[in-house]
This record gives structure tokens, sequence and C-alpha cells, in this order.
């Protein structure tokens, strides 16, 4: 096997595929370490799962972003990377690939914060204290912000075309049916606070709101920090003549590119996005680069 062909793959992935290789390797990690010390995948990662204690939470706080990166049954994390692959790609058609990270660690963070709330409010909860974990929430965030972005979007599942809109309901709809049967309301519940992100999210986008903006510069701050000086780019201020800056052509404005985007996706919606032509292609990829 060659190492540096599959590091250089990974490194050249987009970050659907990168978040996909990180939960399957952690799920690896973790399965294969309970079989070697005898012992269960919730021993293994108990400091990474969302514990429903605040005390606890206190003890171990990366646990609300950690325990949507853990799986311990195969269906569980198949599913999820499924609806993560499927859907990851529509926002990466749209926007670049921080926003995709920002959708997903904020729809854990809101889907683990829903969770604890929940399991220390109401007493319904107090007989089955556990634990949380599983990328659900964060993917449900993707799932829902698509939806409520670019509803009318069709896409095929099996013989039919299917809007966008009418799965996110469905989904949320399930979840919500199976709530008051289900062992796994606590589970059920982190879904509804990820999907509640998402559709919050993409409602304010579509205003020109970007809640997540802080996050992304927040990530972007935190990736610059680990870099290297050999990795940091050297930025070389050039002096721009006032006759070089007038005979420039002017960038349209934030509004008028924003307008666009929005007639773009309008068209998507109706007619699908093979109707657009190169140039509203090109607009858009370069849209979604510069966000």
């Amino acid at each position: 096997m060659n190492t540096n062909n599959l590091t250089y793959q990974y490194r050249t992935a987009n970050i659907v595929l990168k978040l996909i290789v990180i939960n399957a390797l952690i799920f690896l990690v973790v399965t294969l370490g309970a079989f070697l010390f005898g012992s269960t995948p919730a021993a293994v990662a108990r400091w990474f799962v969302l514990p429903d204690s605040v005390g606890e939470i206190l003890l171990q706080p990366w646990s609300l972003l950690t325990y949507s990166f853990l799986h311990f049954g195969f269906w569980h994390i198949f599913w999820n990377m499924l609806w993560l692959y499927w859907f990851g790609a529509f926002v990466l058609n749209l926007f670049s690939e921080r926003r995709i990270l920002t959708i997903y660690l904020l729809g854990a963070l809101f889907g683990g914060l829903l969770y604890v709330l929940s399991y220390n409010l109401f007493p319904v909860f107090t007989e089955h204290r556990g634990y949380l974990l599983g990328a659900s929430a964060a993917v449900r965030a993707i799932v829902i912000f698509v939806a409520a972005y670019t509803p009318q979007t069709e896409v095929r599942v099996f013989f039919f075309n299917v809007k966008v809109w009418h799965i996110g309901l469905f989904v949320v709809l399930l979840d919500l049916i199976q709530m008051p049967t289900s062992g796994n309301a606590g589970g059920l519940l982190a879904h509804l606070g990820g999907a509640g992100f998402g559709y919050l999210y993409a409602v304010q986008l579509r205003k020109g709101n970007d809640i997540g903006s802080w996050f992304e510069r927040m990530i972007e701050g935190v990736a610059t920090f680990f870099k290297t000086k050999k990795q940091k780019p050297f930025r070389k201020v050039h002096r721009t003549s006032k006759r070089s800056a007038t005979a420039s052509p002017k960038r349209e404005s934030r509004n008028e590119q924003q307008k666009k985007v929005d007639a773009i996706l309008d068209k998507i919606g109706k007619s699908g996005y093979d109707s657009l032509t190169k140039e509203e292609k090109d607009f858009l990829f370069k849209a979604g680069k510069d966000d």
C-alpha cells in the first residue's frame, strides 16, 4: 500500500470526503480498541461521548463536538455517512468548504445542547439517563439547510423526482413520530436540535445574514495558528496608482452578487442544476469560493 498516495488523496479530497474518512477511522479505532481490551466501545470512548450531566460536561466540554464523530454500530455510521455524502454535495455546489464544516460542527453543537437541556429540564427523561454519540444531529443540520435554502430543487429517488423540502419534512416528521415510543428519545431530540439550526442558518442566509461567519473565521484562525511559517502564505503589499485603480473595472457590490446567486438558485429550484448555462455554473462556483 502506497501510504504517500493515500495521504495525497486525503489532502486533495473535499471536506465531505474528509469528514467521512475521519468518522470511519474513529469508528475502526474505537471498535478495534474495544476488541483488544475486551471492553465495550463506550468504555474506550467515554471521554468523548456527550454525557447528559452538566457536571460531567464541565469536566469534558470538548464532548459537545467530539460526540459527533463517534459511532458504535455499523449501520449507524453507514446511514449517517450516506446522508452526509449525498447532501454535502449540494452544499459544496453552492458554497465553500468552510461553510459545510460550519454547518456540521454548529449543527452538532446545537443538537448536543438541546439534548443536555432536555435531560436536565424535563422530568420525563430522569429515568433514562445516558450519553449521546453519532453524527446524526450534524448531518440533520446539513440536510435541513439544503431543504430550506433550495427547497424547490428536485432529486431522483428510485423512480420519482422529489423536492428536497419534501425530504427535509419527512426526516423531521419521522423523528417526531418516533419520539414517544422510541428508546432513543434523547438522540431524536439532538436530531431536532441540529435540524433547527440548519433551518435557521438557511433562512437567515437567504436574507443576507450569515449567522455562521464568526465560526468560519474562528476555524480559519485555528487552522492558521497550527500552520508552520513555511505553510503560511507570504503576503506582499503592492501600491496601486490612482490611474490603474481608475482603469480597473469596479467590482460588483455584495448585494448585486447575492441577487444573481438567488436568481440562479431559483432557476435550479424550477428546472434543476443541469438547466444552468456554463456561465451561470461558473458564476455560482466562483460565488461559493468567495464566501
